[in-house]
């Protein structure tokens, strides 16, 4: 990591501890739980984009009304500016077989050089030295197991075609393990293909969603412009962490996990424009959030790096007005990162509503506006 990159991460943990106030070590991970009946966690997307079902909450009041996503351009201000992220994901789930023919479940994480990738890869067994793992709908192409680091594997594949023209051939949608699809082949995947895929998405690179971006639609984004509303995009691409539970006992001693992104020229001076007007910044789901709030001062700059924020209450807010995103996992930073805008006591409100009007979860699920 460069050591800029490295003094920011020192910065932003210390604006932490300043903003919690030297308490934030009193939050115990297990007040983030909550019950959630099996079947309000969405296997499939909305038939329409723009359909999914919002529940929009006003913290001046504490209401709580429940809408349709389509009705957003309406319940926005005239000069908002929305932060999206528009990172694109890669098929990245994979379908191997031993020479047996026993299956391995693969995730292509990243290409270190031509031919050689760094995956997760899933009942492997013990890995000898000629290990040849084949890829299930392409037998011709192999892939060598050559090292094991952690819980992560690099492979040398027979081939040196770039990753991404690779996966788009024989990679499926990497959904998430709740939502739930055939091992190696789904009547779905097509579908996954377009829909586990926000209609901006422009920078390859992420295994995971962000998925409060799955419900907008040309149509939608047309209507925000047509009402003054203002657009403004982010990438960050999402990896591993952004579904790690949070394990430890306390949130402090959490760690968060690290994700690079990028905040172009163009973004940031729409955002210190809108700051200077003083009109709302709302960030479409909590990567957005993360990589506005890792702006440490006043104003926005350009910036290409690496963020390890952890955002959780008590938080003090230094540039968002508001947030779009989906409903999340129990003890999760994302649901933690919601809690910060609205209060510990109105998230779990928020989700005991939510839970009896039967709204659906997670990355297929239907969507909240806070503001």
């Amino acid at each position: 990591m460069p050591d800029d990159a490295c003094g920011q991460h020192e910065q932003l943990k210390a604006v932490d501890v300043e903003q919690h106030g030297g308490r934030s070590n009193l939050m115990r991970s297990d007040e983030l739980d909550f019950e959630l009946p099996a079947d309000l966690i969405a296997q499939t997307p909305s038939a329409n984009r723009a359909e999914s079902r919002l529940l929009h909450y006003a913290r001046h009041d504490r209401s709580v009304r429940h809408r349709t996503f389509s009705d957003l351009a309406g319940l926005l201000r005239k000069g908002d500016l929305l932060v999206f992220n528009d990172a694109k994901v890669m098929a990245a789930r994979l379908a191997l077989r031993k020479i047996t023919g026993g299956r391995v479940e693969g995730l292509f994480l990243a290409q270190s050089r031509p031919g050689v990738w760094r995956v997760m890869l899933k009942n492997i067994g013990p890995v000898r030295p000629d290990l040849v793992l084949y890829f299930a709908d392409e037998p011709q192409l192999t892939a060598k197991v050559v090292a094991k680091e952690g819980d992560q594997y690099w492979m040398e594949l027979s081939s040196m075609e770039p990753a991404g023209a690779i996966l788009e051939r024989v990679g499926r949608m990497p959904l998430p393990p709740y939502i739930r699809r055939e091992k190696e082949h789904d009547p779905r995947d097509e579908e996954d293909r377009r829909r586990y895929q926000t209609v901006y998405a422009a920078h390859g690179g992420s295994i995971a969603a962000p998925t409060a971006g799955l419900h907008f639609t040309p149509e939608l984004m047309a209507k925000l412009d047509e009402a003054g509303v203002g657009c403004a995009f982010v990438t960050l691409h999402v990896g591993l962490g952004t579904f790690k539970p949070v394990t430890a006992e306390r949130l402090s001693e959490h760690i968060m996990h690290v994700e690079s992104y990028e905040l172009p020229q163009q973004t940031a001076d729409l955002l210190n424009l809108a700051k200077q007007d003083g009109r709302r910044i709302i960030a479409v789901g909590t990567t957005s959030a993360r990589v506005l709030e890792s702006q440490l001062g006043d104003k926005f700059v350009a910036t290409t790096g690496e963020t390890s924020i952890f955002i959780h209450p008590p938080y003090n807010w230094r540039h968002l007005g508001g947030l779009i995103t989906n409903f999340h996992l129990p003890r999760s930073t994302l649901i933690a990162l919601v809690a910060a805008m609205v209060g510990l006591d109105e998230q779990r409100r928020i989700y005991r509503e939510a839970i009896e009007q039967r709204y659906r979860f997670f990355s297929y699920g239907d969507v909240m506006l806070i503001e």
